[in-house]
């Protein structure tokens, strides 16, 4: 090794530490001092690669992780990480590309192995990930985000038994694993709340907020399973708070964003005659989280031309790609009033475009992402052959059900009774505008209702679909496919109505939610 090279690899060396560190800025500067000694090097460029993704800087990362493949063609951590950021920016079908070329270059290193097992699961190919996943485990079990990872993999494709030995083998190791002791809680139904007490009172002293809110959300779990009711709802609030100081919720952000969605997507707008690409394929199932949306569209593919795509990002990324991607927020009130003017022919065809890769070989498929609400106007107008079905459930059932979930990145009102409620009521809001605007163009359907009389609720939702029934519909719960929600253990069960009414357990102290929607003209009495 020469002078230079040494000089490199001590740089090198410097700025990976330094990223691992936390200090992106020394990293950067690591970058910057390498580059200028020797350009042509692909570590220096896939330096450059992480700091960006550290930066959120997709573009630049991006960019220095295809430098590193056209300088080193078989670097299977640079195709897997591009995967991965492709995968992010909406387009599959280049992440599916890049994901093909790490697998092909093969790799031995557990943290290359783990991510191709990320990509593979954002793609919807659980058991390609579970594969990747496992390997990392075997080379590396000390890392405890593989084994967490692996048992995702586990549970998503049913798989309780195995999860449950995975997640013990790595809490056996080391027990302040919280995301481990969360997912263990979600596989079996507690018989005594000994475990849950451990929890919470190991949420109580844990310092990071992140660990604080998997515990508190796994001993609220299992004190409901023994039905202990003021302990679970004290562990839920626990880890709700927790959760909540992490985040930032800018809430007048979403005001506006609700009033532009009104203001743009009026009954002159509805009225105007569009084209539209006429294509039956598409069947989307909207609503809240948490109110069956994953019990929905389970029932509507057990029926043979039908297959799930998951929760697809391609409609939003759809509108923001025809908006010559202008606005950094999709979602602004610039951003909805521009979107109003796309030509919904354009939209329907490139939104089938960019979901063909989540598709595999049936006549219809699902895209499930409960936010597509926000989209209903133009989704009725760019595809005006496909289905939506928005599911409905008790204004307290729906919002208390958020309130005790712990999502991965997403629904930042949820952790926090006031702000969940208000958001409820501006989503209450804009369907009861979208029913006026678009009315008979969606089917509404009763979480309730389904749970408590599943063959008639089911056969007319064959019906809207214009699907001839199929008694298989009865008989979702046998489904062997993946399920990639935090609802992929309760939809492997026969319908049940534990959850109805749920929220009347803790009803004096939801005060705050209670109030609000109740102000808002909810009716909380039904």
């Amino acid at each position: 090794m020469n002078v230079k090279q040494s000089k490199i690899t001590e740089i090198l060396r410097a700025g990976f530490t330094a990223l691992n560190e936390g200090n992106a800025k020394r990293a950067a500067e690591c970058c910057r001092a390498a580059m200028s000694l020797d350009r042509a090097n692909p570590e220096v460029h896939f330096l450059v690669g992480l700091v960006a993704l550290d930066m959120n800087d997709l573009k630049t990362a991006a960019s220095a992780f295809g430098s590193v493949t056209k300088l080193s063609k078989n670097h299977a951590a640079a195709w897997a990480q591009l995967a991965r950021i492709f995968m992010r920016m909406g387009q599959p079908a280049r992440a599916e590309q890049a994901l093909s070329k790490a697998t092909d270059a093969g790799t031995d290193d557990p943290a290359v192995e783990d991510l191709i097992g990320v990509v593979a699961s954002l793609l919807g190919n659980q058991h390609d990930a579970k594969k990747w996943y496992k390997r990392a485990v075997q080379k590396a079990p000390e890392r405890a985000a593989y084994a967490v990872n692996l048992a995702s993999a586990q549970i998503f494709l049913g798989e309780t038994d195995e999860a449950e030995a995975t997640l013990k083998t790595l809490l056996d190791r080391n027990d302040n694993i919280a995301q481990a002791e969360w997912l263990l809680s979600s596989l079996r139904k507690a018989e005594t709340p000994a475990r849950a007490d451990a929890l919470l009172k190991k949420a109580e002293a844990a310092k990071d907020p992140h660990s604080k809110a998997f515990l508190g959300y796994a001993a609220g779990k299992e004190f409901e399973d023994c039905e202990v009711w003021d302990k679970a709802f004290r562990a839920f609030s626990l880890g709700a708070a927790a959760k909540r100081s992490t985040l930032t919720f800018d809430e007048a952000k979403e005001e506006a964003m609700f009033a532009a969605l009104e203001d743009s997507f009026t009954e002159e707008w509805a009225a105007r005659a569009g084209g539209g690409h006429h294509d039956p394929a598409p069947i989307f199932v909207v609503g809240q989280p948490r109110t069956g949306t994953t019990l929905i569209e389970r029932i509507i593919t057990s029926h043979s031309a039908v297959e799930s795509a998951g929760e697809l990002q391609q409609f939003g990324l759809s509108i923001h790609r025809l908006t010559e991607g202008s606005f950094s927020d999709r979602l602004s009130p610039e951003a909805i009033r521009a979107s109003a003017k796309i030509n919904p022919t354009d939209l329907g065809r490139e939104y089938l475009r960019a979901s063909a890769p989540m598709r595999k070989d049936a006549e219809r498929f699902v895209d499930k992402l409960p936010g597509n609400y926000l989209h209903l106007p133009l989704i009725l107008k760019a595809l005006p052959d496909a289905r939506i079905i928005h599911l409905t459930r008790h204004p307290m059932d729906s919002c208390f059900a958020s309130y005790k979930q712990l999502f991965a990145e997403a629904y930042f009102h949820s952790y926090d009774q006031e702000e969940m409620a208000r958001h409820h009521l501006r989503y209450a809001n804009l369907m009861a505008r979208w029913r006026e605007r678009f009315p008979g163009r969606f089917l509404d359907i009763s979480y309730e209702d389904t749970v408590a009389d599943h063959e008639p609720n089911a056969r007319r939702l064959i019906e809207f679909l214009g699907l001839d029934w199929e008694d298989a519909c009865l008989e979702f719960h046998t489904q062997k496919a993946a399920v990639a929600t935090a609802s992929a253990v309760q939809v492997r069960e026969k319908p049940h109505q534990r959850s109805v009414g749920r929220w009347r357990r803790y009803q004096d102290k939801l005060v705050p939610m209670q109030t609000i929607l109740r102000d808002g003209g909810l009716e909380l009495d039904s």
